[in-house]
Parts: C-alpha cells; sequence; structure tokens
C-alpha cells in the first residue's frame, strides 16, 4: 500500500490518544471498579430455563420471595429466544435456601423446562482462581517479551508489551464502565488478544527489520521514513486480518449464546485496540527509543572527532 501520510511523525497525536484514554480507564476503575463474576469472589451462580421471555421483575420478586436481593447487574438473560436466566447472588446459598428457590420457581413459573442450575464458589476457591489468572496473563506477557527479544532485539520486545498493555487495559476499562461481569471467558479472551496483536505487531516489526538492512537509515529522519514505509507496507495484511476475525466475532457475539458473550465482546474491543496499537503504537515507539540511541551515538562520533 502507498504511504498516504507519515504515520510515524504524527505519533505525537496517537500517543496523546492512548494517554487520554489511559487517564479515563484509571478515572473508571477508581468510580466503578469491575463487575466480577463467581468465579473471582464467593457467591452463587444459579441458571434456569423457562418456556417464555425472561420477565425480569417477575424473577426479582421470585428471589425475594424466598429472602433474596439481586443486585442492579445480577440478573442476565440468554438464550436465541431470551428464556434463560442468570442470577449471580453474593453469598454462598445453602441446601435449605437452593431448595427454596427450586419451591418458588415452580410457584412463579409452572412451566419452566428444568429444575435451577447451581453453582457456588467459596472465598478460597476465588481467591485462588483470581490469583492463578493474574499469573497467567504475566506467565504470557513475559514469555513474549523473551521470544521478541531473543527474535528481533531488546527495544522490540519493550515496545511490543507496551501495545499489549494498552490492549488490555483498553478491554479492562470498557468492561469496568459498561459493568460487564469480568468471569474466567474474559481471561480467556485477554489471552487470546495478547496472541493475536503480538502476531500483527511482529508481522510489522519483522518487515521493519528487513528494511532497515536494505536502507541501513543514518539519522532519525531516515529511521522515520524507513518504518513508515513498512508500516504501509504491512497495512493491507494488518486490516485484512483484523477485519476477517473481527466478522467471526461479531457473529458469536450476536448468535453464539450468552455463555460466551463476554468472551466475544471482550474479543471484538481487544481486536480493534490490537490493530490500533499495532500500527500507531508500537513501531512509534520502538522509532522513539532507536532514534535516541542513534542521536547519543552521532554525539559521541562527533565529540572523537573534534578531540
Amino acid at each position: 500500500m502507498k504511504p498516504r501520510f507519515n504515520i510515524v511523525r504524527l505519533s505525537k497525536w496517537f500517543f496523546m490518544l492512548s494517554g487520554a484514554i489511559t487517564i479515563a480507564g484509571i478515572i473508571v476503575f477508581a468510580l466503578f471498579g469491575f463487575n466480577l463474576s463467581t468465579d473471582f469472589k464467593a457467591g452463587s451462580r444459579i441458571q434456569f430455563q423457562l418456556n417464555q421471555q425472561v420477565p425480569d421483575a417477575r424473577v426479582r420478586q421470585m428471589f425475594q420471595s424466598v429472602g433474596l436481593t439481586i443486585g442492579d447487574t445480577g440478573l442476565t438473560v440468554g438464550g436465541i429466544e431470551r428464556n434463560v436466566a442468570i442470577v449471580t447472588l453474593p453469598e454462598q446459598l445453602s441446601a435449605k435456601q437452593i431448595a427454596a428457590i427450586q419451591s418458588a420457581e415452580h410457584k412463579f413459573f409452572p412451566s419452566a423446562k428444568q429444575d435451577i442450575q447451581v453453582n457456588s464458589v467459596d472465598p478460597f476457591v476465588a481467591q485462588q482462581t483470581a490469583r492463578k489468572a493474574i499469573w497467567a496473563v504475566l506467565a504470557a506477557a513475559v514469555c513474549i517479551v523473551v521470544y521478541v527479544a531473543i527474535r528481533f532485539e531488546f527495544r522490540f520486545a519493550i515496545a511490543g508489551i507496551i501495545a499489549l498493555l494498552h490492549d488490555a487495559f483498553i478491554v479492562l476499562a470498557a468492561f469496568a464502565l459498561l459493568r460487564r461481569e469480568v468471569d474466567l471467558t474474559f481471561v480467556a479472551a485477554l489471552l487470546t488478544i495478547v496472541g493475536y496483536s503480538i502476531n500483527d505487531t511482529i508481522v510489522i516489526f519483522d518487515r521493519i527489520r528487513e528494511n532497515v538492512k536494505i536502507h541501513k537509515p543514518e539519522d532519525i529522519d531516515a529511521l522515520r521514513e524507513v518504518v513508515n514505509k513498512s508500516l504501509w507496507q504491512t497495512m493491507t495484511r494488518s486490516i485484512n486480518t483484523v477485519f476477517t476475525v473481527l466478522v467471526a466475532a461479531v457473529i458469536l457475539y450476536f448468535f453464539g449464546g450468552v455463555s460466551i458473550r463476554n468472551f466475544t465482546f471482550a474479543l471484538i474491543i481487544g481486536l480493534i485496540s490490537g490493530a490500533y496499537s499495532s500500527i500507531f503504537i508500537a513501531s512509534p515507539i520502538w522509532v522513539a527509543w532507536r532514534g535516541r540511541s542513534m542521536r547519543k551515538h552521532k554525539a559521541v562520533a562527533n565529540e572523537a572527532s573534534v578531540q
């Protein structure tokens, strides 16, 4: 693809945009926090299927009849016909409470197709799950840094991991702002986004490395031109790749069922963010870092020649 504008020279505007998103994300975290599922905090998840579209008010009334209150984000409706109710409660349910809910379901929805399904998580298991999820994401990030540092150079690795953190942060901010439930499928989506984003970034880095070897830029302006040329050479590939995967993710979001909706929503946000960061964040960061080293080497060489 022929260069239409100089991406690298405009990098400060892209950095400012990402900085604004980061600040907005921090504000969102401070105000709202996360809507954690029972995978990461103690509680219970109750699911039951009706023979009709789920009436929110009546489901809440059903739980109130047994002394339980559903929070603002505690009721999710799923199923192609929107006939599946998924309720999350902050407390672990006893056998007596489960029996009471089952009895209330028969009373409020006598034609329900199946009995309720209850999954409870105690505080220790929830804490262990959260810890393992964090370690999984960190381990993936470290492995990526090591691989890119060996395959390319350390500066490429740091630029790539900054872009990955940028993508993860945007997805986290979107979930916090929209109060979407953070569960284990969200962690799976985050790891998928990390893998996809770094793959796109590595393709661009590889083209940059090839062009740098061919053209051997001697100053920062020449380096910017080489990197800008590399970005536009891989632009068509990047756009086509993200578009095809995005189409599949959008279709899964609308037709894949409620159980994977958080996964596909995170994937959609992450794919868009990953394409943006691979082109407009990772490579300009590397240019800024490499350009600074070139200036230092040039200054040292000038001092040596004067002496």
